[in-house]
């Protein structure tokens, strides 16, 4: 569903991306980390099409992102870190806004509408302003915003960033029921959601793959190579983000 193949991006003589490759099979939930700066957002942006690459190919749904990126987006739901929603609307209206965006046929609107809120439990506050919402409510509506047309990827940044425990686990079980039937690409930096709700990691640093892989197999071979038979996910960042990693 998603295919990177020597992708790379400058910022004038700045090159915040490097000649990294990776694939993304379509039921994968698949969380991209790495410390500030590593080039996450820029791929993230790449991928929504927001950004064009400077060099290597990059395809979503088999849709190059330079060529097609309509149909890119057509077959892409994105929620960004900053929730683009607009407080003094209800949550209907809002849904019903994007999905005639999404050009979703009128006559089948108001099913999708209802799919959508039904999948991420937003149908008893369906006709309440969005401002009056708690932010868990409102990442949910994010969330059936970015799925109401249906699309075959999903792309989260930091999707759980300002919740309350209780909330995170909420979000976390939406995205993992979601992850079902589709390719989800989550960024975050609070590390014990990867394996919360990821299976495999790829994590960035200095524009490049440290490591691409099963988080088990990950986590197995920082304790050979640390010794540490107990490493954890924090252990794994703090081996694949050190400069020795690095040429």
């Amino acid at each position: 569903m998603i295919k990177v193949e020597h992708f790379t991006y400058d910022y004038g003589s700045h090159r915040a991306v490097d000649d990294i490759s990776f694939e993304l099979k379509s039921g994968e939930i698949v969380a991209l980390i790495g410390p500030n700066g590593a080039g996450k957002s820029t791929t993230m942006k790449v991928l929504t099409t927001l950004l064009r690459p400077c060099g290597g190919k990059v395809c979503v749904a088999g849709y190059d992102v330079t060529e097609n990126p309509m149909r890119v987006r057509e077959n892409m739901g994105y929620l960004p870190e900053t929730n683009p929603l607009y407080g003094d609307m209800l949550v209907y209206d809002a849904l019903a806004s994007v999905a005639a965006q999404r050009h979703i046929p009128a006559k089948n609107r108001a099913e999708a509408i209802e799919t959508a809120a039904r999948q991420c439990s937003i149908l008893n506050v369906m006709h309440r302003p969005i401002e009056t919402l708690s932010r868990g409510y409102r990442q949910r509506v994010g969330i059936a915003q970015a799925i109401i047309h249906k699309p075959a990827v999903l792309i989260l940044d930091e999707a759980t960033t300002g919740l309350d425990p209780n909330q995170i686990c909420e979000i976390r079980d939406l995205i993992l029921e979601i992850g079902r039937e589709k390719t989800v690409l989550i960024s975050t930096h609070i590390l014990q959601e990867v394996t919360a709700i990821a299976k495999r990691i790829i994590l960035l640093n200095h524009g490049k793959i440290a490591c691409d892989g099963p988080v088990s197999e990950l986590l197995g071979t920082v304790g050979k190579k640390t010794g540490n038979s107990s490493a954890g996910i924090e252990d794994l960042f703090a081996f694949y983000t050190h400069e020795q990693h690095f040429e």
